[in-house]
């Protein structure tokens, strides 16, 4: 099994930063994408992030340009920089592993899928 843990959300102002953190552990067997998504009250859980195991990422047309993922593989532990945050940003913010998934590669984010594994999320306010 693997367990993932976030951390880094709250409240901040419109154009204003936060950083997210993903605490993996367990055991990774095959080749995983570690991806960032996101709901809002009413709507679908939509992808924002995605990296794979050689690093190449992907991201949601709305972040682009203001949220960027990275992991430290020594720590096990995503990441997610949020830069000039949108009201529209507002949303829980889950981690998620998929194995065998080349997330970079995909048409869309809706192709992120199966997820494997979720976090149990944290909450961003714009």
């Amino acid at each position: 099994d693997v367990q993932l843990v976030e951390s880094g959300g709250g409240s901040v102002q419109a154009g204003g930063s936060l950083r997210l953190s993903c605490a993996a552990s367990g055991y990774f067997h095959r080749s995983a994408c570690m991806a960032w998504f996101r709901q809002a009250p009413g709507k679908r859980r939509e992808g924002v992030a995605a990296v794979d195991d050689d690093d190449s990422t992907m991201y949601g047309d709305s972040v682009k340009g203001r949220l960027t993922i990275s992991k430290d593989n020594t720590k096990n532990t995503l990441f997610l920089q949020m830069n000039s945050l949108k009201p529209e940003d507002t949303a829980m913010y889950y981690c998620a592993v998929l194995f065998d998934v080349f997330c970079s590669g995909a048409s869309t984010v809706d192709d992120w899928a199966p997820v494997d594994y979720w976090g149990q999320g944290t909450q961003v306010t714009v």
